[in-house]
């Protein structure tokens, strides 16, 4: 009986894809946020929550709904109402109405800005995105 020969395991090889394949398998990704003179004045979570405060009119409830803590939220807020030329938040206490949390003028007027400079920099991601392509070589 002749003898068999075991075959040996190896990694398999891949078989390339195609160049055009390769370069949409990139894309360009950034987070993006404005600055204040003491640090992060507006980003992408400060507006949402913003956003929840609105939809909410509670502190409490927009940072449950973004599960973070009544603490964080309520720093957030305070840096940005700090930061800010008029605050972006008021709070009124109860009563015959009841209390809340409200967003200001200037904060839908932050929201607005920030949504419009954050879809401007997705396009940019997604232009410069497309030109992609490490298959060239200079």
């Amino acid at each position: 009986m002749p003898h068999k020969r075991k075959k040996k395991k190896g990694k398999r090889i891949r078989q390339s894809t195609s160049t055009d394949q390769k370069r949409k398998n990139y894309r360009l990704k950034g987070r993006i946020w404005i600055d204040g003179p003491d640090g992060t004045f507006i980003g992408y979570g400060r507006v949402v929550l913003l956003e929840r405060i609105r939809e909410y009119g509670s502190i409490t409830k927009a940072a449950k709904s973004m599960d973070m803590s009544y603490r964080h939220a309520w720093r957030l807020i305070d840096s940005m109402n700090k930061q800010a030329p008029s605050p972006f938040l008021v709070t009124a206490t109860g009563g015959k109405g009841g209390g809340g949390t409200f967003v200001t003028e200037h904060g839908e007027y932050a929201i607005r800005i920030f949504w419009q400079t954050y879809e401007a920099f997705q396009n940019f991601l997604n232009s410069e995105g497309a030109k992609l392509d490490f298959s060239k070589e200079e």
